[in-house]
């Protein structure tokens, strides 16, 4: 792998990881527009290590807070519950669609399909809250919007992530969209899908990481590797605390057309 080719696949990684916009459907077309060949899976554990790193450094006050106990542990077994259909889902079937529904045009109609469907969550989103104090103490901090997750929102998006196993489907955008629908605002979604999405993706990275140890697959040049890592977790972090803050105050609606844009120059470069 080149210089380039790491630079390229870290920065689509880390933005289309955690935008939703559909990593699948951009990484079906990099290798197409720029005629390399599959990167393998050393590269895809490098990146997932990458936006892995880009979660736990954004949220680490929150995670933090879970542990000490400053934010309701209550949140801590929603997520950990809601992890489980997305990792039982991924060990059954997550090979098989590797190996066999990775098809453009499935992609293609998968990434506009689903951003309709976001289209329809988002406008039906709640505006998000002001505020509100914990305590009656002015001293005390504003309670987090996540500590009113719901178990019954908070397990609904855990199977939705399971979906994101389909290609073009965008575990962000499956995720975020379900949070909608479940009557949370847009960027608690966002918080919520984002730190659901902690679990697994620590998960694939490990089990990518175990697959290269049995197999013995040949890791390539640090050089490179290292520069994968390092742009997917600047890209990815810049991505994640984009659209949370940009879901504060915007709604998803240029995701929607970006994705009904994508699918037609899937359809469009891969079928001419």
């Amino acid at each position: 792998m080149s210089y380039a080719q790491a630079l390229v696949l870290g920065l689509v990684q880390g933005l289309t990881e955690f935008l939703p916009v559909s990593s699948s459907g951009h990484l079906i077309l990099v290798p197409r527009v720029f005629g390399w060949p599959d990167q393998g899976l050393a590269v895809d554990a490098a990146l997932h290590l990458g936006t892995l790193a880009a979660l736990l450094a954004y949220f680490r006050a929150e995670i933090i807070e879970l542990i000490s106990g400053a934010l309701d542990r209550r949140l801590a077994v929603i997520i950990v519950l809601a992890t489980i259909p997305g990792a039982v889902a991924g060990l059954l079937f997550g090979k098989y669609i590797e190996a066999h529904v990775r098809w453009p045009l499935l992609i293609a109609a998968t990434t506009a399909f689903w951003g309709l469907v976001m289209l329809l969550a988002d406008r039906q989103a709640r505006p998000s809250p002001a505020p509100r104090r914990t305590h009656s103490n002015p001293g005390d901090r504003p309670d987090d919007p996540l500590e009113h997750v719901g178990w019954g929102q908070g397990i609904a998006v855990g199977f939705a992530q399971a979906l994101a196993l389909i290609p073009g489907t965008s575990r962000s955008g499956i995720t975020i969209t379900t949070g909608l629908l479940t009557g949370l605002d847009r960027a608690t979604a966002a918080r919520y899908a984002f730190l659901l999405g902690i679990p697994i993706t620590a998960g694939a990275g490990m089990k990518e990481a175990l697959h290269l140890l049995r197999t013995g697959e040949h890791v390539g040049d640090a050089g490179p590797i290292l520069i994968a890592i390092l742009v997917s977790f600047l890209s990815g972090w810049f991505a994640v605390w984009f659209l949370v803050n940009y879901l504060k105050r915007r709604s998803l609606v240029p995701f929607v057309i970006y994705r009904l844009v994508l699918a037609a120059v899937i359809v469009a470069v891969w079928y001419r």
